[in-house]
């Protein structure tokens, strides 16, 4: 089992899963391996695989985000509102990065200055900004999804030549810009320490509560983000549309082999446990599967890799 261990043992793990997965479903759910399939399973992938990039941060600092689904509420709120109301979409994205970043910062903020865990700290701005955006909307919110922004996420549009929609190509710029961030960075690798080892990271002089300020302030806004996006797939304004994503994007994280100790893993780990527990969903949902029980197939497979993970120790013990 040692194996599996390490930063790119975990990920290949997973991702040995995936193809297993991937075969199990083309044999079990009709048309699950045509392009079609792969081209919805990237789509749906790409809004949870940016949802997800907030919270790979975040867990790699050694907090965990639980305001992420009521965020992607918040921007599929806001945006359609906005665009209701005549207002182009820079200005909407705008507006929605900078709110988002703010209340994430609060987050940050809080957990850090009061040392607070940020379970509780992001659970209850996270409820706070849901009842914010429901007296705004008084509980009926309107408005549409921002001119292009529909064919953008669609199924059927395609990259050029590439027959892949256009939201593919900005999930891989996400992925080359979060890696590079977490890797070639001073700020990234200040998340890393502190994450390894908060004790000493402060003896190294990292500053402590901004990089708390700022990482949760970037969970935040990819988070915000998703919910545009997914004002474009659906098509109208929706207030509950970020609840499946407070479990998955945890799952993401943790099945991609980021430790929730802090200190070890990576996005593109993240990647790959996107795409299974995409892939896990659609051939459960092919097969007829009710929802309570594919949850529990879920979380059983979190807590099998969880376990597999966890026989390796963390990075604070070895240093």
């Amino acid at each position: 089992m040692r194996a599996l261990g390490g930063r790119h043992g975990r990920p290949l793990a997973a991702g040995i899963v995936v193809v297993l997965v991937f075969l199990a479903g083309s044999i079990l759910v009709q048309g699950f391996g045509s392009l079609n399939s792969v081209r919805s399973l990237l789509l749906l992938g790409a809004f949870l695989g940016i949802a997800s990039a907030g919270q790979t941060i975040v867990v790699l600092l050694g907090g965990i985000d639980l305001s992420i689904p009521f965020l992607i509420d918040f921007g599929n709120v806001v945006a359609a509102e906005m665009t209701g109301s005549g207002h182009p979409l820079w200005q909407v994205l705008l507006v929605i990065l900078v709110l988002a970043g703010l209340v994430g910062g609060l987050s940050g903020f809080i957990s850090a200055r009061l040392r607070i865990h940020p379970l509780i700290v992001t659970l209850g701005v996270g409820y706070a900004v849901q009842g914010a955006v429901l007296l705004w909307t008084k509980g009926f919110p309107s408005g549409a999804a921002p001119q292009g922004l529909p064919g953008f996420v669609s199924v059927s549009a395609h990259i050029g030549p590439l027959p892949f929609p256009p939201i593919i190509l900005l999930w891989a710029l996400v992925a080359v810009a979060v890696e590079f961030f977490l890797q070639r960075t001073v700020f990234g690798r200040r998340i890393y320490a502190l994450g390894a080892s908060p004790e000493a990271a402060r003896l190294a002089l990292v500053p402590y509560i901004s990089t708390w300020v700022w990482t949760f302030a970037l969970s935040a806004m990819f988070a915000a983000v998703a919910g545009v996006l997914l004002l474009g797939f659906t098509g109208s304004a929706f207030g509950d549309v970020g609840a499946p994503y407070l479990f998955q994007t945890v799952a993401t994280v943790v099945v991609g082999g980021t430790m929730l100790t802090g200190g070890e893993g990576g996005y593109i780990g993240t990647i790959i446990g996107t795409l299974l527990v995409t892939e896990l969903t659609m051939v459960m949902n092919g097969m007829g599967v009710s929802s309570s029980i594919e949850e529990v197939f879920l979380g059983a497979i979190v807590v099998l890799l969880v376990m597999l993970y966890g026989r390796e120790s963390h990075v604070r013990e070895r240093i």
